[in-house]
């Protein structure tokens, strides 16, 4: 019994020394390196993982590891690595699907549905015409799950106001998820743009309100800034004021509550200034 045991042990000896060390299985240039699934990536950006492999044995290539290096570059949503005899590896990756443009400081990149920022060139990313909203509110110092909540939210405002096939949310250039519990939407109206409080619910309903008032107040408020759509019996619209035509007067702006067919009331106010977004295309 332990002659056989014996023999085993030194049969798996030999079978792993043969195997680690037998000039036919090793991986001699980058072309025994097999790569589909990338489209955003070239094939040297994946290669990077594996240059220390190279002239390695293909049984001393850590798999595992190489999968989870690779599933660290923010492209890579997902990743499968194997060896195929005698001397290759196939690597097959899932790259990430941007859905808007995001604003992180001061500059554009694209973000995906789990809220991961994806750096691309601007001129790279002009090629691929790509037509969406620029949100803001999503930081990369944010923890992941925070900014994965924030593009769930952002992805169900433009599906809830889609949801009648009108595409209503190709009419928005930007997009603030700061706030999880009120989604702000800037609209062009007139050539200028016009901010939208949505609060976190009845987006399409809120929109058709707006719709259905925007001409009337507009004709009432030419400097009309934003729309504050969020209650129920009542919006509260913000304008600014002209420019003075001959002595300057501190820049305030005005304040004014509407129902939702008629004024109920106006006051004056300083509330925030708001900036007219911008659809990327």
């Amino acid at each position: 019994m332990l002659a056989v045991l014996g023999g085993a042990i030194a049969l798996v000896w030999a079978t792993t020394s043969f195997l680690h060390h037998d000039p036919r299985f090793t991986i001699s240039s980058a072309s025994d390196i097999q790569i589909v699934g990338n489209s955003q990536l070239t094939r040297a950006d994946l290669l990077s993982v594996f240059g220390s492999d190279i002239g390695r044995n293909l049984f001393r290539v850590p798999l595992e590891r190489r999968r989870l290096e690779l599933e660290q570059i923010p492209w890579v949503k997902g990743a499968s690595v194997m060896r195929i005899l005698p001397d290759q590896i196939r690597v097959a990756v899932t790259e990430r699907t941007p859905i808007a443009f995001a604003e992180v400081k001061g500059q554009i990149e694209l973000v995906d549905a789990a809220g991961v920022l994806l750096e691309m060139p601007p001129q790279q990313m002009a090629a691929k015409h790509y037509s969406f909203p620029v949100v803001t509110g999503i930081n990369p110092g944010d923890p992941a799950g925070a900014r994965a909540a924030r593009m769930q939210l952002y992805q169900r405002f433009l599906h809830d106001l889609d949801a009648g096939g009108g595409k209503i949310s190709a009419q928005f250039s930007e997009i603030d998820l700061s706030d999880p519990e009120d989604v702000k939407a800037t609209v062009a109206a007139n050539g200028t743009g016009v901010l939208l409080y949505f609060g976190q619910e009845d987006f399409l309903a809120r929109w058709q309100n707006y719709e259905a008032h925007i001409a009337q107040w507009r004709a009432q408020y030419p400097n009309l800034v934003s729309a504050d759509l969020r209650y129920s019996d009542e919006v509260v619209l913000k304008m600014a004021n002209p420019p003075a035509a001959a002595e300057p007067a501190p820049a305030k702006k005005t304040l004014a509550k509407v129902a939702a067919k008629k004024q109920k009331a106006k006051k004056t106010s300083r509330p925030n200034h708001s900036r007219a977004g911008r659809r990327m295309r």
